[in-house]
């Protein structure tokens, strides 16, 4: 009897994992629906079921880590956004653990090293900026026509590039520099963006910030209009393109 019972446990616990993991499809489904919506706590709650549905799949931890990211944008407390950072990285680098071939799973991790570097003391903003500039080139080589790996590389030279002699040379000798950087590298990393994907307002909007910061101000007015014509399509365009109106105003 207390085999059967076994045996009959056994069973039942089987029969409660097939049940969840038949789940996980439309948790995922309904998530992406609420990721379209920009509603991140509602995709948050729904692929975090699928995790616990389908444990280790590399797109839903992806999926975890980018909802964690972008619901910073729904708090204003400063804590709580660097919480969610952390959140957002130790899903990314779980993403990667499981599917490390994936090059939006690298990218991901980029992207999280970048927003948790806003919450972090200058010597680690460093150490992340530079695995910033690291991942999303392995996420190039996974797949050279990511456009986000173009976009955030591009981003990257121009912001480091912004900061000038003075600046990295102070850099350099207190916490041992950064890797070099460009303008030309991040104007030829986002206009391939544009090229490959030329609807996403983002490419078009940083595309114009390189393009100023080289100052090439009549291209960069060209494409900060072009950025801000397309429509959002994520729940981070808007705030670009009011930085991009910001820019405009100042070229008046």
């Amino acid at each position: 009897m207390k085999f059967i019972g076994l045996l009959l446990g056994l069973h039942l616990a089987t029969a409660t994992i097939t049940v969840w993991a038949g789940e996980a499809p439309s948790l995922i489904e309904r998530a992406l629906v609420a990721e379209s919506k920009f509603d991140s706590q509602t995709a948050l709650d729904l692929f975090l079921a699928a995790d616990r549905a389908k444990p280790n799949d590399g797109f839903i931890l992806q999926k975890i880590a980018r909802q964690y990211s972008d619901s910073i944008l729904d708090t204003a407390d400063i804590e709580e956004k660097k919480h969610r950072a952390e959140q957002a990285l130790a899903y990314a680098q779980r993403s990667v653990a499981v599917a490390p071939d994936n090059a939006e799973n690298v990218l991901s991790l980029a992207v999280c090293h970048g927003t948790l570097a806003v919450y972090s003391d200058t010597r680690t903003k460093l150490r992340y900026s530079r695995l910033v500039k690291e991942e999303a080139e392995r996420a190039l080589v996974l797949n050279p026509d990511y456009d986000w790996a173009h976009h955030l590389l591009g981003r990257w030279h121009y912001e480091v590039a912004t900061l000038g002699a003075t600046k990295r040379f102070f850099v350099r000798i207190i916490y041992g520099g950064l890797p070099e950087a460009s303008f030309n590298q991040a104007i030829t990393h986002l206009e391939r963006a544009v090229a490959l994907a030329p609807k996403v307002a983002p490419h078009h909007l940083e595309l114009g910030f390189a393009l100023l910061a080289a100052g090439r101000e009549a291209d960069a007015r060209v494409a900060f209009n072009r950025g801000l014509a397309l429509p959002s399509t994520g729940k981070h365009d808007d705030a670009a393109k009011d930085r991009a109106r910001a820019a405009l105003q100042q070229l008046k």
